[in-house]
């Protein structure tokens, strides 16, 4: 397989049809190598749009353009990549498309490093946004609430590849570990034992504001892939007569892959249904009845995991982000009809916007001023060293609310 042939091809498709890379990258021996030129060309993109328009007249479209784009990200941003290979390698990936583009790449790419320290002093000279390749938008409602100082420090956060942590068991040594970089997971003899699955340690809030316990009754509204799933599975004895766990999601493909987790994880006692809790609310009460617990871990526009999602930050729009936060609100509703007499709501996403979850709340309790929050947590990547997230417990009755930074 020719690494970077196969991530031009997919970063044209991104650039194209502004589809989920992740879901674009091939299998095999080399896909570590293929995401890590993939995910670096998408958080750099608009940095190295700017460098390569030094260079070129009229940047070009299609494979040509994620080309230029892939050898700029080598050489600028990958230092672990020699710079003889950058060039050549993509040129030769390149004259796939056509012998013209594989000139052109090759022109470009020689004098980009010829010319990489003038680049550099005038780069240091532009806009935070296009320094560190953010959204203006996003970077001025950012700097609204943060200083600037926090505000760079969360872009470059988000430029840096995302670590990857195992969450285990409850009995193990510690509750999170981070894996080296390049590990296959796979690969590690707990695997095939289904004592971890891969989580960050910001899902710790939700689930510990879940407060599970055996006996009850619980909904896992938006479910798929399975990791907090299976963390509530953990917590509770799914063999008990009272105890259920029901993992909601609408999606085919996606429920075959939080099937998938549970099998490996060893929990067969899962019930795993497909659907939507706004349009099926009815059908969701007459199959399960009331739930004890509901955890909605809802659609939300990614802000708090960019670096683990770089596309998540040229998709990002107010326009967008209100449709979402319509959504989230028709979300709540829908859980509050399922939920039981002195039952609990954890409201879940990885987003840093308050639109999304202080702002949410309060609107929601607005409409409903029997519900009280009886916890909140917020996880800011730079403080905290984590993806961001934000948890809200909802309760008809409770105590008052506890926020932890």
């Amino acid at each position: 397989m020719n690494s970077r042939r196969e991530a031009i091809f997919v970063l044209a498709q991104w650039l194209d049809t502004g589809d989920f890379p992740d879901r674009m990258i091939p299998a095999g021996d080399n896909h570590a190598f293929i995401t890590d030129l993939v995910y670096t060309t998408i958080r750099r993109c608009r940095t190295l749009t700017w460098a390569l328009e030094q260079f070129v007249a009229k940047m070009p479209k299609g494979e040509t353009e994620a080309a230029l784009l892939v050898g700029a990200a080598q050489i600028l941003f990958m230092p672990s990549v020699v710079e003889y290979a950058a060039v050549n390698e993509t040129v030769a990936a390149a004259k796939l498309t056509s012998r013209q583009t594989g000139g052109l790449v090759n022109a470009v790419l020689r004098n980009l490093i010829r010319k990489r320290d003038q680049l550099l002093e005038l780069l240091a000279k532009q806009s935070l946004g296009t320094r560190l390749s953010h959204p203006d938008a996003l970077v001025t409602r950012w700097l609204e609430r943060f200083s600037e100082a926090e505000v760079t420090a969360l872009c470059e956060w988000n430029n840096q590849p995302a670590e990857t942590y195992l969450a285990w068991m409850p009995g193990a040594e510690e509750p999170f570990t981070r894996l080296p970089r390049g590990t296959r997971i796979e690969t590690l003899p707990e695997y095939g034992e289904g004592r971890f699955i891969v989580q960050d340690p910001s899902t710790a809030a939700a689930i510990s504001l879940m407060d599970i316990r055996p006996g009850l009754r619980v909904l896992d509204a938006c479910a798929a892939p399975g990791g907090k799933a299976i963390q509530l599975a953990w917590r509770m004895d799914l063999q008990g007569a009272e105890s259920k766990l029901v993992a909601l999601d609408l999606y085919e493909d996606r429920l075959a892959v939080l099937r998938e987790n549970l099998a490996r994880t060893r929990q067969p006692n899962v019930t795993v249904a497909q659907g939507s809790l706004v349009d099926d609310t009815d059908a969701l009460r007459a199959a399960h009845g009331l739930f004890d617990r509901i955890l909605l871990d809802v659609p939300c526009s990614n802000t708090g995991v960019l670096r683990r999602r770089p596309d998540a930050r040229w998709r990002w729009t107010t326009k967008r982000m209100k449709k979402l936060c319509e959504a989230q609100a028709n979300i709540l509703e829908a859980a509050l009809a399922l939920l039981a007499p002195n039952g609990r709501i954890v409201y879940s996403t990885c987003s840093l916007e308050p639109e999304e979850n202080r702002k949410q709340i309060t609107a929601f309790r607005k409409t409903h001023p029997e519900v009280i929050c009886t916890g909140v947590e917020e996880r800011i990547p730079t403080r905290s060293q984590t993806d961001g997230a934000f948890a809200c417990a909802l309760e008809r009755e409770g105590n008052e609310v506890t926020i932890r930074d």
